[in-house]
Formats: structure tokens, C-alpha cells, sequence
């Protein structure tokens, strides 16, 4: 009874909430029931008029008397069936009234499966049309019969050739079917095309099953120019071996730009919400033990998620901002034709030079492929038995050398495979533009977190990863190798993907010219302190604390994973969606944050342990609450790139650098140092280590997408983080003044003299130990002669000659 007696008012105060906020919002069941009616009524009416047709002449007296119930009807539906086929189909539409059975039955399933009836819009909106039009249709061809046509149709198409006569009123008629089939259907010359060709292409690999049976020690190549052109064999005889080309890694990954989505929508992430089960009772037919249930605050909760869930629906984060628009694939720049152009004469040409090279030290071949990328060919050899890898490895300068290539890298063996690679710069590379990244359907439906689309690999692949998983980003690359690129790579496809209530940037721009398009985004996707003025940081001093808030953010989130008992971000935001988690308590809905540093090695010589210590912290522990970092920096030594910080950071980016010392503390191994530059980039995540053409993305561009973002309506602000409160400077340390150090006078005048406030200038002046001369300083920081701590710079001097210093002391003695 207690428990009912406090479940009852708190239903009544829900539902009377739930009446008063959407009076006309049909709960659940009733979208079942009527749902369930519409689909029962269309198949109702399929049968009534299919019956029509049988029935109809016999019919046709009992439906002008339906009061009448002495009249029999033969309608499979009775009275009723007989007399909503007359009106649809004999003093309707004709045949094509049939399209109401489909749109019926749509609109029940909609309901029933409680997907949202708007969607249906279109459906009704092109079904209707072609109702009309096929109404008209069959009134024009069909005149004698008029049920095919229908009263309707048969009476405007008289009224259109009273107008336009009869050929104006087919060639309007074909016209609306042209309509229907472009818009509807979404039939094009292209898609026909394509339809042709890939037939054809099936006929060709069913005639001919396996075109690479060659003998042994003969090379088939087989021949390709130009992406559209037809691929046709050619035999070049050498011994020994045999040569062709991967050509599933040639076809572009949008072979026509209508294919590209030229409006992507961001997926929003599915979520399962599991019910809540209600504790059995199992009757004890013994009645000597008494089965206890939860406690009863317990199950109150429980129950009013269930039925917030019920009422209202799942929690979602995107309403603040529910007219959002994502960029268009249009305002990004397509730089070629999304194919690859192959010299066919350079890839025999640098084919037969290696196969000469290897030659000379005695190594044979048994077999080459060619892979042809963006601007790096692979070539992937199998050496004949007996042949040491080593050997092979220690050819790379040889093998550049009878190439005259740029640089080349050796492959030995390919991880998953039993061949060496050898890749090779292509004379004229291809570059990879963001719109054929963007646009590609491996990015648009990728199920990732945070999806990251870099560019393409050697294949011609779309490369994609997820920066939720990896789970933070080192990049580093010699100055002019596309980092900056890179960084507006990774920036411009969260933009594509991700709404701003989902993810939030925090950038460090110590150029103060790279990130600064992204301001005009402030509002909607950046990230801040309360009391800064730009959201994007430029001033180092300002770093510290940004990064020390960020700590705190850290380990607030982590006290909020750990009062609602889920042990990392994605199940927080399901439970807080699924209306589990009370906001009264302090709970939020938790946004991704990624901090983005353009040039960390700036950061560490300004700072130092002040910001690796925060960044350490936070690639320690910040994975399983959001936020993560990508850091780019121009110089990859160990005194920037510390073990601390590479310990943390196993996703690793690397442009080209200078030497293979640089490649190793970035990538733990060489190849770096072979690349071509220009955006020709290795991907490791620990593992693999993957080449990949990183895609341009010129500034045009990115000011294009930040205009088309900043234009919409955004928040009240950019979001803040929580304010950040340092530890206690000299200022409160020294309050009685006859607690000073007895030097403390003459330390104030070595100070003034030199106007450069540092320990180490007082341990050379007084001969005094590091302890004493920091005691002096924030002494005299207490006092307001030396400004605050600045870092690795000398504290600035407030006092500027000896006479105010006089008047200073004798202030302080009046007081």
C-alpha cells in the first residue's frame, strides 16, 4: 500500500507535465493502433478494388442505393468495398487509385515501427503526382474504358485539350513523367551508362576467367593509360619473371562527381536503450521466506526514467541548435578528376630498371606487381627461393640511384604478405583534393566517433580513422611539408561530420596566422576560459592555463563517470540520454573537447615542465572522458618529443624531416626521411605503419566552410571551460614585514640597479644558495617589486630607478 500510495501523485503530476506540453502527441500505443488500422484498411481497400474489376458491372445498380439492404453486392468488401472502389476508381483516378493501397500501408508501417511520419512527405507528395498524371494518361489513351482512367482523368484530359489540343496534352503528360522518373526514380544518362558498362565489364570476366595464365619466366603487363580508356594486354618478354599491374587499386574511388553526396547529414549515434525489468515474484509455497525487492526510492526512480523516456523521448543534445546546417560538399574545391592518370611508359621504364638492378647483385625475380597511388607507385616483388631480405634492404641507394628518383623506401617484408616493396615518386604526382575525401562513401558512412578522413593511401584508398580510438595525435614534419594542411584536414572533417553540441575544439596557434579562419566559429565549435577575450590562444603565458583547466574539466568528468557508474564517455551520454541521470545532481550531456597545438616545440621552449606536465596528465587519463589531443610540431627531437609525452601518443603522423634521426623519435623507425614532401605523409597506430597522400585543403576553402558555419544561428557563447585557479603566488607569502630576509634591502637594489628580476642574479650578486634567493624573490614579488613568474623569462621590474625604490621603503616605514 505505501508503495502505491506514493507511485499514484507521481504519475498524475508526469502525465498532467507531459498533457500540458504536446496536447496533440500520440503516445506509443495509440501510433500501434492507428497504424495497425491503416495498414488493415489498405489491404481492405486492395481487395475492394480488385473485386471492382471482377464485379463492377454487376455492382453498379446496388451502389446508387446503398440504403437499400434488399440490394446484394458481389465486392469482396460488402456495400462498402463496392462503394469506395466506384468513388476512387470509377468516379476517381481509375487504375492508378491502386497507388493509395501503397501509401496507406507506407504510412501504418511508418507508425507502427515509430519512424517519424515526416518522412513520408515525399512519398505522398510524388505518389499523388504520378496519380494525376497516370489518371490523365489513361483518360487520353483509354476512352473507351473508363475505369482505366476514371472520371477524373477523363475529365481533365478533355479540359487540356480543349486548351492545347491533343499533341499539347501528350507532350504535357510525357513531361510529368520525365519529372517523375529524374526526380523519383533517378534515372540518368549516367546511371544508364554505368549500367551498360558494368554488364559488360561482367560478360568480359565471365569469357575470360583467369587473363594472367602466362608460362612461366615471360612478364605480362597489362596496358593502362587513362582511367576511361579500355585495358588491353601487352607481352614484354625478359626471363624469369612475370610482371602485372593491381588494378582494383586504379579505379578511383568516385568514378562520376553526381555520385558524390553533395549534402552529407551527420549520422547521430544509435543507441539502444534496454527496459527496465520489473522484479518477479515468485510465489513460495512454503510462505517461510520473504523474497525482498529493491528498496521503493529505488524503483520510484526507475520507473520515472522509464516513463520520461516514454513521454518525452530520448534526450537530445542537437535541439539548442535543431536548424543546424552542415557544410555543403559544394563549398569544397575539387582539384582533378578523381582518377589517376598512369604513364604506362614510366612504369615499364622504372619495371626494367629494378629487375636490371637486382640483376647485377645476383638477385632474381619471380614475380612483380605494380600499385599505382596518388604520387607514390608500389612495386611488389617476389625474389626467387634463397634470396636474403637483407640483401634486397641494402640496395634502397642503388635502386634510387638507377631510378634517379627522389626518394626511395624499401618495404621488407609487407606486413600480411610474402613480397618486398618498393615504392617509388611518380613524375607527375596526382593530388588528392578534400571533396573526393569528403565525398567518398567510406567517409560519409563510416560508424566512427570521431571520423577522420587524411587523405588516400597507395592504393587509392580513402583513409579514414577514428581519433576516438587512437585515442590522441603527434604530428611532426620539417617546416613546409603540409602539417598546417594536415591540421585543417582533421579539423574541416569533424566539421562535416559532427554537430556542435557533439564536439568542442580548443586551439593553440603560437603562429598566430594558422588557425585564426576558425574564429568565426567560435560560438558554435571552440572552446574557452571564462575571462579570455579570443577563443583561439596565441599568447604561451595563456596556454598553462587553458591546459590546467582542462585538467580540471578531466576530473570533473571523471566524478561524474563515477557517480552515474559508466566507465568511460559514450555510455554517460547514453545513460544521460536515456534520461537516467538527473541534471539537479550535475549531470550534462559531455561534448568531445580536442586540443589542437600548431607548434608544441614553441610551447616547450617558452614553458617547459609547465605544459608537458598538464599534457602528460592528459594523454595519461583523458581518453575515457573526451578529450584528446592532436600536437603538431616542426622539430621531432627528444627534447621536445620527450618519452613522457611518446608514451602516450601511439597514433603518429610524419611528414617528411630532414634526417633518420627525426624519422625514429617520431615513428621509432626510418622512412620519414625518404619522403617527397607535399603532403606525402606515414600513419602509424603501433603497429603498421601506412603511406598516405594527405588531401589539400587550400584557405579559401576552410574561410568558405567557417563563413557558411558562422552565419547560422550559434550559442550564447563559445563553451566554457572551468575557470582555472593557480597556486598561491609570493604575494600573499610575506604579510609582516620584519619576517623579511635580512638582505632583502640590498637584494631590492641589485634588482632595480639591473632591472631584471631572477634567483640566479641574487645567488651571483650575494652568494646565497637556490633556496634563499627564491625566498627573496617572492618577497619581493610580495612587496610589488618584481612582477610574477613568466616561465623561463627574467620577472619584470615594476621599480625603475633608485630614488622611487627610496621612496618605497620610506612609504612602507610611514605606514
Amino acid at each position: 500500500m505505501a508503495k502505491t500510495t506514493k507511485t499514484a501523485p507521481l504519475n498524475k503530476k508526469t502525465d498532467t507535465k507531459s498533457v500540458d506540453k504536446t496536447p496533440l502527441q500520440l503516445t506509443k500505443q495509440h501510433k500501434i493502433v492507428f497504424g495497425s488500422l491503416l495498414v488493415l484498411f489498405s489491404i481492405a481497400l486492395l481487395f475492394a478494388f480488385v473485386s471492382f474489376f471482377i464485379y463492377g458491372q454487376q455492382d453498379q445498380s446496388a451502389v446508387q442505393e446503398l440504403s437499400n439492404r434488399s440490394e446484394t453486392v458481389e465486392n469482396w468488401l460488402g456495400k462498402f468495398g463496392a462503394f469506395l472502389a466506384d468513388l476512387l476508381i470509377y468516379k476517381g483516378f481509375g487504375i492508378a487509385a491502386f497507388i493509395f493501397v501503397r501509401l496507406f500501408f507506407l504510412s501504418g508501417i511508418y507508425l507502427v515501427l515509430g519512424i517519424p511520419v515526416r518522412k513520408l512527405k515525399n512519398i505522398w507528395f510524388w505518389d499523388l503526382f504520378v496519380i494525376i498524371v497516370l489518371s490523365v494518361l489513361f483518360g487520353f489513351f483509354a476512352t473507351s474504358a473508363p475505369e482505366l482512367g476514371g472520371t477524373i482523368g477523363y475529365e481533365l484530359n478533355l479540359f487540356l485539350q480543349d486548351y492545347i489540343g491533343k499533341p499539347g496534352t501528350l507532350l504535357l503528360l510525357l513531361f510529368g513523367l520525365i519529372v517523375y522518373i529524374i526526380f523519383k526514380i533517378k534515372l540518368s544518362p549516367e546511371s544508364i551508362q554505368s549500367f551498360f558498362d558494368t554488364t559488360k565489364k561482367e560478360i568480359k570476366a565471365v569469357s575470360n576467367p583467369n587473363p594472367f595464365n602466362t608460362k612461366k619466366g615471360d612478364y605480362n603487363l597489362e596496358e593502362f593509360a587513362v582511367v576511361e580508356e579500355e585495358i588491353d594486354d601487352i607481352h614484354l618478354k625478359t626471363n624469369g619473371s612475370q610482371f602485372e599491374i593491381n588494378k582494383e587499386a586504379l579505379k578511383p574511388t568516385i568514378s562520376n562527381s553526381s555520385d558524390i553526396n553533395r549534402d552529407p547529414i551527420a549520422k547521430p549515434l544509435a543507441m539502444e536503450v534496454t527496459p527496465i525489468a520489473t522484479p518477479e515474484i515468485i510465489a513460495n509455497p512454503l510462505d517461510t521466506f520473504v523474497i525482498e525487492t529493491a528498496p521503493e526510492e529505488d524503483i520510484i526512480e526507475e520507473n520515472l526514467a522509464s516513463r520520461l523516456v516514454a513521454d518525452f523521448g530520448l534526450f537530445d543534445p542537437t535541439l539548442d541548435l535543431s536548424n543546424y546546417k552542415f557544410p555543403t560538399i559544394d563549398l569544397l574545391k575539387e582539384y582533378s578528376t578523381g582518377g589517376i592518370t598512369i604513364n604506362q611508359e614510366e612504369l615499364e621504364e622504372n619495371k626494367n630498371r629494378i629487375v636490371d638492378t637486382l640483376r647485377n647483385y645476383k638477385i632474381e625475380i619471380a614475380q612483380i606487381k605494380a600499385t599505382v597511388g596518388p604520387s607514390v607507385t608500389l612495386y611488389e616483388i617476389v625474389p626467387e627461393a634463397g634470396i636474403r631480405i637483407s640483401k634486397i634492404k641494402s640496395l634502397e641507394d642503388d635502386i634510387a640511384l638507377s631510378l634517379s628518383a627522389l626518394g626511395i623506401r624499401i618495404i621488407a617484408p609487407i606486413p600480411g604478405k610474402g613480397t618486398i616493396g618498393i615504392e617509388v615518386p611518380n613524375k607527375n604526382p596526382t593530388m588528392v583534393s578534400m571533396k573526393s575525401v569528403i565525398g567518398s562513401a567510406k567517409f560519409q558512412e563510416a560508424e566512427m566517433e570521431l571520423p577522420i578522413a587524411l587523405g588516400k593511401t597507395i592504393s587509392n584508398e580513402t583513409f579514414v580513422v577514428d581519433l576516438a580510438k587512437m585515442p590522441h595525435l603527434l604530428m611532426a614534419g620539417a617546416t613546409g611539408q603540409g602539417k598546417s594542411v594536415g591540421l585543417n584536414a582533421v579539423l574541416t572533417s569533424l566539421l562535416y561530420k559532427k554537430h556542435p553540441a557533439e564536439v568542442k575544439f580548443v586551439l593553440v596557434d603560437p603562429k598566430k596566422v594558422e588557425l585564426t579562419l576558425f574564429n568565426k566559429i567560435e560560438r558554435h565549435y571552440l572552446a574557452k576560459l571564462p575571462d579570455m577575450d579570443d577563443a583561439i590562444i596565441t599568447d604561451n603565458a595563456k596556454v598553462v592555463n587553458t591546459l590546467n583547466s582542462l585538467c580540471v574539466e578531466m576530473d570533473n568528468r571523471y566524478s561524474l563517470l563515477k557517480d552515474a557508474m559508466v566507465r568511460n564517455i559514450k555510455e554517460y551520454n547514453d545513460k544521460f540520454k536515456a534520461r537516467k541521470l538527473n541534471p539537479e545532481n550535475g549531470h550534462r550531456f559531455l561534448p568531445y573537447i580536442v586540443l589542437v597545438v600548431d607548434e608544441f616545440a614553441d610551447l616547450i621552449m617558452t614553458a617547459g615542465k609547465e605544459v608537458e606536465v598538464p599534457i602528460a596528465r592528459l594523454a595519461q587519463l583523458a581518453r575515457a572522458i573526451g578529450i584528446h589531443l592532436i600536437i603538431a610540431t616542426q622539430r621531432p627531437s627528444v627534447n621536445v618529443i620527450t618519452g613522457l609525452i611518446k608514451a602516450n601518443f601511439p597514433a603518429r603522423i610524419a611528414f617528411r624531416v630532414t634526417s633518420k634521426i627525426d624519422s625514429r623519435t617520431i615513428l621509432d623507425t626510418q622512412g620519414a626521411d625518404q619522403l617527397i614532401g607535399r603532403g606525402d605523409m606515414l600513419y602509424t597506430n603501433g603497429n603498421d605503419v601506412v603511406r598516405v597522400q594527405c588531401a589539400f585543403i587550400d584557405t579559401p576553402e576552410v574561410e568558405k566552410i567557417t563563413e557558411f558555419i558562422g552565419s547560422q544561428k550559434a550559442y550564447a557563447t563559445a563553451y566554457l571551460l572551468p575557470e582555472f585557479v593557480g597556486e598561491e603566488s609570493g604575494i600573499n607569502l610575506d604579510v609582516n614585514i620584519s619576517d623579511r630576509d635580512t638582505l632583502f634591502r640590498e637584494a631590492a637594489e641589485i634588482i632595480v640597479n639591473a632591472q631584471q628580476g631572477s634567483a640566479s642574479l641574487l645567488q651571483r650578486k650575494l652568494k646565497l644558495g637556490y633556496n634563499r634567493a627564491g625566498r627573496l624573490i617572492d618577497q619581493l614579488e610580495a612587496a610589488g617589486i618584481v612582477g610574477p613568474f613568466e616561465g623561463s623569462k627574467a620577472r619584470s621590474v615594476n621599480i625603475l630607478d633608485m630614488s622611487s625604490l627610496d621612496q618605497f621603503f620610506n612609504n612602507e616605514q610611514n605606514n
